[in-house]
């Protein structure tokens, strides 16, 4: 794996701790539970992780597994992201500030994927409005990337 790409996402939209982003990613999601998920029912996506607002990481795909998160995408003229990188879902939307716990909980995890993954370098960290931007706007203006990267140095 060459790339981490960073998301968000939050099921039902806008709303924290319901329990449904593993459902989702499990493809368990139940449909009837709320009018938005009839909309992504069908979907069948997966990240290799997801850090909940309270900071807790939990695991969906090995990290040396293809998972499908990136869709149609493209990082300095390679597409298929899917095939070469890591994808950390963030509980959150593009315009409510990330916790304390996440940050902590995504420097941790970005320092551990770096270790096992030279290749992933700082300037192979992105989000996913950077490799899919006419489709995609996450993890938003709400992350703080100046916050996350300069940890990391």
């Amino acid at each position: 794996m060459s790339l981490l790409v960073i998301h968000n996402i939050s099921l039902p939209p806008g709303q924290f701790g319901t329990n449904d982003i593993p459902a989702f990613f499990c493809n368990t999601l139940n449909i009837d539970k709320h009018p938005y998920f009839k909309t992504i029912g069908e979907l069948q996506v997966s990240a290799h992780c997801l850090i909940e607002r309270t900071g807790k990481v939990i695991q969906f795909v090995s990290f040396e597994a293809r998972a499908w998160h990136a869709g149609q995408s493209l990082f300095e003229g390679q597409d298929n992201c899917n095939d070469y990188s890591i994808g950390i879902e963030l509980e959150g939307t593009d315009d409510i500030p990330y916790t304390d716990a996440q940050y902590h909980s995504l420097i941790r995890l970005t320092k551990v994927l770096q270790q096992l993954y030279p290749l992933i370098t700082p300037h192979r960290i992105t989000g996913h409005q950077d490799i899919a931007p006419n489709r995609k706007t996450d993890p938003g203006p709400s992350f703080d990337w100046q916050r996350y990267k300069s940890a990391l140095a």
